[in-house]
């Protein structure tokens, strides 16, 4: 599904289009920064650690609409000291396969 991101300084980015799980009416997505070093997510005021995986920070955090911004927090390491940034996710349900 097509995701956009907007927020920050605009130099982050998010692979699009986002793989979306499904199991029991609950939708997963996974993000894919364009980065390393996002080392956190915050969700609906829950805590998400990446997943383990070579490359880009990536995520599984939790769906909750589609077609609204989503509001989520996440922190840089890249500066000199951690920092949160705040983004938001936007869903395209017209794109879901």
């Amino acid at each position: 599904m097509e995701v956009t991101l907007q927020g920050g300084t605009g130099k982050a980015t998010v692979e699009s289009p986002a793989k979306i799980l499904a199991d029991n009416g609950a939708m997963t997505a996974v993000i894919v920064w364009s980065s390393p070093n996002y080392d956190k997510m915050v969700v609906g005021g829950v805590e998400y650690l990446p997943v383990p995986r070579a490359g880009n920070s990536t995520f599984e955090i939790p769906v909750s609409a589609l077609d609204v911004d989503i509001p989520i927090q996440a922190e840089t390491t890249a500066m000199s000291e951690p920092h949160m940034i705040d983004y938001t996710l936007h869903f395209d349900s017209s794109t879901l396969k």
